[in-house]
């Protein structure tokens, strides 16, 4: 019974509640700059290149049966060797913006982390006058 009271224990300490809502979140938020790099900055990237369609820059390796047709999705269904070198180059951009954004995630709660350094401690007040003139009338009667 000890190792379910163990793992029970290990699954609901904070440290591992906050993993599982990061991966979550992390997911959700893949899928949100997966369809921001495919669905806005690739066709904008692929207009400026003269309407190149990224998702279907392919090399083929191997030979294709008689008939199939020259898509990406058609020789993969085919069973041909295909080099998909625009769906890396996507899933690249995919990966640079994501990782941007994390840099910037974090750099912006180190900033917040980052103690203000300690305040340098304020100057002594001047002494007033009369404590001055009385100083000098001891030290005087001192020597005297």
């Amino acid at each position: 019974m000890s190792l379910v009271r163990e793992f029970r224990e290990f699954a609901v300490k904070g440290n591992v509640i906050d993993l599982a809502v990061g991966v979550i979140i992390g997911a959700a938020f893949g899928k949100i700059v997966d369809s921001l790099v495919s669905d806005v900055i690739m066709p904008i990237v692929g207009l400026v290149f003269g309407k190149l369609d990224f998702s279907n820059l392919f090399l083929v390796l191997g030979e294709a049966p008689a008939g199939t047709a020259m898509t990406l999705d058609a020789l993969r269904k085919a069973g041909v060797p295909v080099l998909a070198y625009g769906s890396f180059l996507t899933i690249v951009v995919n990966f640079i913006i994501l990782a941007f954004i994390i840099f910037m995630m974090v750099k912006q709660v180190n900033r917040l982390k980052r103690e203000e350094p300690a305040a340098a401690p304020a100057a002594p007040a001047p002494t007033p006058e009369d404590i001055v003139l009385l100083r000098e009338i001891r030290d005087s009667l001192k020597k005297g």
